[in-house]
């Protein structure tokens, strides 16, 4: 039986959810600045508006944030595990 030690299974996990939490930080960025740059390079009179806000404004401040909202409470719930990060003495 190939059991990892207590340490290293906690810093697998740990990388498993760093590489998560920096894949959305990553596509947040990446949301943002498509909305941004792509609806908002135009000249201002010809935006289009959403709410009163111009639509670049609203996707990439409004919309894009309440998903990423969204998808960080969907990786916690779904991806993450509760683990100790106290030392633990192993017990034979």
């Amino acid at each position: 039986m190939n059991e990892q030690s207590p340490v290293k299974k906690r810093w697998s996990i740990t990388a498993k959810e760093a590489l998560i939490g920096t894949a959305i930080v990553i596509l947040h960025f990446c949301l943002w600045f498509g909305f941004a740059y792509g609806l908002g390079s135009g000249p201002p009179e010809e935006y289009q508006y959403i709410a009163g806000l111009p639509a670049w404004f609203f996707f990439s401040c409004v919309i894009v944030p309440i998903f990423i909202i969204i998808l960080v409470a969907l990786a916690v719930r779904f991806f993450f595990t509760d683990i100790s990060l106290e030392e633990e003495e192993e017990k034979k």
